[in-house]
């Protein structure tokens, strides 16, 4: 079973609010920096962003997939994650839309969603940059090498997850003490997994016969934060994102899938038996689990 880490009260002193989930940073006994974030809701309504958070970590570490680790948590009672900062001490964290701002003073830097001007193209035309190295204390392989060659794989993981969160402060780079510029781990994947979702609509999509309310049908509508370009009036298809950055670098992506095809549903299982009976429930669960199932499928078909 995956641990629970206790955050001391007076951890959330200071509170930073987004929304309605609180976040805090604090320093553990050894003044090490650490995150905490709060589901959003607890009891009636709660969300799984704590499991999802975690799943998705995990498999990650299946994947070797740079990533920032999530343990579950408590605080006064309520449930959340802790994840300890990829930051080294003297580094700096710059968000993406801190990068885009600098290339077009109108980029609308404190929007997250339906950004059209938050393209694909232009976020790995920026990523591609020479000077952009892979994450930091991550070792290569293969013909994964750089920068952009890993980001091929968060894009591959989001497909895979259904995750609709990469928006333009879910990406970007660290400055190391050496001044160095680092492509950063990945992170924040709560929105995922089908998290949201209540147990009584999970089970309909898994049971139903109706082809335009079943899981399968699911899947197909999870969308990026991507736009194909400034004119575009929809985002775009998680799938659609990976396949296109999959043009681009061809054998980065076939590594990634590579990778991908070796995990088999066990490997899966063994990820979500270990979560504490308290934060996920057998229809989260099962639903869950047949997303991935779906998805991973879908991937391994795609001409790369």
């Amino acid at each position: 079973m995956y641990p629970v880490i206790a955050v001391p009260d007076e951890a959330g002193d200071i509170l930073e609010q987004l929304g309605t989930k609180p976040k805090f940073w604090f320093r553990d006994e050894h003044s090490d920096k650490y995150l905490f974030k709060q589901n959003r809701t607890e009891g009636e309504g709660a969300t799984g962003e704590d499991w999802s958070e975690k799943v998705v970590s995990e498999l990650c570490a299946l994947l070797d997939v740079p990533h920032a680790q999530y343990e579950f948590a408590t605080w006064k009672g309520q449930h959340g994650v802790v994840s300890r900062s990829f930051a080294p001490p003297g580094g700096t964290w710059v968000a993406g839309n801190e990068v885009l701002v600098s290339i077009d003073k109108g980029y609308p830097r404190d929007k997250f969603y339906s950004v059209r001007q938050h393209t694909l193209r232009l976020v790995l035309n920026i990523i591609k940059a020479d000077f952009i190295r892979p994450p930091l204390n991550w070792t290569s392989f293969g013909d994964v090498q750089s920068a952009l060659d890993v980001f091929v794989g968060y894009l591959m993981l989001d497909a895979w997850v259904g995750s609709q969160d990469r928006h333009h402060e879910n990406w970007g780079f660290i400055v190391s003490p050496e001044s160095t510029i680092h492509l950063a781990p990945t992170f924040d994947h709560a929105s995922s997994l089908g998290w949201n979702e209540i147990d009584e609509t999970r089970m309909q999509r898994l049971m139903t016969r109706d082809r335009r309310r079943g899981i399968d049908r699911y899947v197909e509508r999870a969308v990026s934060a991507f736009f194909i370009s400034p004119t575009s009036t929809k985002p775009m298809p998680t799938m659609d994102v990976f396949k296109e950055a999959s043009k681009l670098r061809p054998l980065a992506a076939k590594a990634w899938l590579d990778r991908l095809s070796r995990i088999v549903e066990k490997d899966v299982k063994d990820i979500f038996d270990q979560i504490p009976v308290d934060r996920i429930s057998n229809p989260a669960k099962e639903f869950a689990m047949k997303m991935l199932e779906l998805n991973q499928k879908r991937l391994l078909t795609l001409e790369v």
